[in-house]
Formats: C-alpha cells, structure tokens, sequence
C-alpha cells in the first residue's frame, strides 16, 4: 500500500541584497538541500523585504536571479522544492496588511532590528521597515508550516509571528498553523575573516567569501584572515582565547569533513601560514562548482524564467487557500 503519510512543510528565504556567502552556505543552504526528502520546502528571495532600504534597481534584479541561481547550484532541485521570487506572490502582500492590523505598536516598537537599521540609516526611517514582521509573518503563514529555519538574529521575528498566529487564532479559531523555529542538526556558524566576534555578513567584504569569488580572490581574503595576537601560533580550537583561529578550523572542517583534532594533528608545528591558505584552497575547491554551475544557470534565461514562473505558480496555490481563509474569517465579502 502506497504511503500516502503528509510531510512536515519547512519554509524560509533570504533577502537578495546582496551575494549569498559562505556563511549563507554552511550555516544554512546546505543544509536546506538535505531537507527535502523529509519535508516540503518553500525557499524564496525576499526581494520585497530588501526594499525597506534604498536599492538600485538593476542591481536588485541582477541579484534576484543570481541568487535563484545559487539556491538551485547549491543543490535545490526545483523539481522537489518550491523555490519563488517573493514578489511574483501577490499574496503576501495581502496577508501582511492585515496581520498588521493584529500586530501592536508595541511589539514592533521591539523589535531589535528595526533599532539597528534605524541607526544605520537615520536618513530613510520608513514605515515598511517599521512595519516588515507583519510582513514576515505574512511570508511564513501562507504556506501553514510546521518549521521555520532561523538564526540566532531571528528568534524575535519568529516568536512575533507566533504571538501574531495565536492572537488571530483566538480571535476567529484554528485559521494559522503555530509554526515551530528549526534548529537545524548541523550547521556551522561562520564568523567574519576580519573580526571573529561578528557573524560573516556581506556588509564587510574584506571579511566575507562571496559564493561567486573566483579562488584567487578567496585565496586572498584567507591570507589576511585574523588569527591571533598571542605568541603560540599553534592552530588549536579555542574559541575563548582563539576565536580567529577556531573559526578557520570551523571552515576547514565544513569544508573536509576533519574533526578538530584532526585538523589539529594535521597542522602541528607547521604555523598559520601553511594553515591559513589550506583553508583558503579548501573553501575555493568547495565553492568552484556551486561558482561554475551558478554562472551557466545565469546564462540560461528560459530555464531560470521557468523555475521562477513555476515556482510562483505552486505557491501561489497553497497562498491563495490560505488568504482565501482569513478573508472570510474577517468578514470580507468573497468575489
């Protein structure tokens, strides 16, 4: 008798303002191909999310692409997962204007994001980067999942989007499924070359390894990675006394599959200068396919068109079940 068990939906997606990086990739996007004989997957590029903050648009588009692109290189097949472009969903939009309505002043007024962003541009303090975990909250409970993948930098958003899917619940009845945050198994947590005690972010390029850095550039930024100022330079984990040190260990065991004390015993006596540009060869020789497939996706247009105009399909239909639902509940007339 044929299985016929529903699988768990997992959902999650990135802002395309900028190149994925290698953070990006061991932390999560690798992970997320694994996921798809376990789980139904929604992967998309937040492209409205990044308009809180001025873009040019031709770059914003470049990187749109570029990142499905990616996603698809890095081992997404978009034959078993629903990959899409935020915005060809006209339904999130939809739904954030009126989970805005139950979202309160006070619970965006919170949120810790919207206080950095706020600092970093005080020139364009807009509503939409106010008001954008309506808008989060929007994106995940579409599709009803029952995880949402997130880093340590989106715990508030997801419990927002809890309190948010509880509040209308309550109001109107079982409308949301409550999602659960998904810590995944493994997943190494890629800090900067250049500062240790930061998260690799593609706002810091001379401390961050873009997925489309040619090796000579990867080798390059490897070289004057920090290590540290103590007089053992040994490569030892210590990510106390260390942290610059055991955070190229955490790439070079990524990337080999070595464990610390192998790496370790591999690198005994021979110095940060063999050790540094090992994990530079190892990180280029990781990322070359992912680099040579991304740039042949780029160049076949109709094929990424399709997995786009697809992928907005397949989503749109779970959406649209989903808004068609809280439209009712609400007291909206239907068409």
């Amino acid at each position: 008798m044929e299985n016929t068990i529903e699988k768990k939906v997992l959902l999650s997606g990135i802002q395309p303002s900028g190149d994925l990086h290698l953070g990006n990739y061991l932390g999560a996007i690798r992970n997320w191909a694994r996921l798809a004989d376990e789980f139904d997957c929604y992967f998309f590029m937040a492209d409205m999310h990044t308009i809180t903050v001025r873009q040019d648009p031709p770059t914003l588009r470049r990187h749109t692409l570029q990142q499905l692109a990616q996603y698809i290189a890095c081992g997404l097949d978009p034959q078993r997962n629903t990959l899409f472009i935020q915005s060809h969903v006209h339904e999130h939009a939809e739904l954030a204007w009126v989970l805005g309505c139950y979202t309160m002043f006070g619970e965006l007024s919170r949120m810790t994001q919207f206080k950095d962003k706020s600092s970093k541009h005080s020139e364009n303090i807009n509503a939409g980067l106010f008001t954008y975990p309506a808008l989060m909250a929007a994106d995940i409970l579409l599709y009803q999942p029952d995880y949402v993948p997130v880093g340590e930098d989106q715990k508030q958003h997801c419990e927002l989007t809890r309190d948010i899917a509880q509040r209308f619940n309550n109001l109107y009845g079982e409308v949301f499924k409550v999602p659960e945050p998904y810590i995944p198994k493994v997943g190494a947590r890629i800090m900067s070359l250049t500062d240790p005690a930061s998260k690799m972010s593609k706002s810091d390029a001379a401390g961050c390894v873009f997925l489309l850095d040619k090796p000579e550039d990867i080798m390059r930024k490897f070289k004057k990675a920090v290590t540290d100022s103590d007089t053992e330079r040994c490569v030892r984990y210590d990510p106390q006394t260390k942290p610059g040190v055991a955070n190229l260990m955490s790439i070079y065991a990524s990337c080999t599959g070595r464990t610390f004390d192998e790496i370790e015993a591999e690198f005994e006596g021979k110095g940060y200068g063999v050790f540094k540009p090992a994990v530079g060869e190892a990180v280029a020789e990781t990322l070359r396919p992912i680099r040579e497939e991304s740039e042949r996706i780029m160049k076949d247009k109709a094929y990424l068109e399709s997995v786009y105009r697809d992928g907005a399909e397949r989503a749109s239909r779970t959406a649209r079940r989903t808004l068609n639902k809280v439209y009712k509940k609400v007291g909206f007339v239907a068409k």
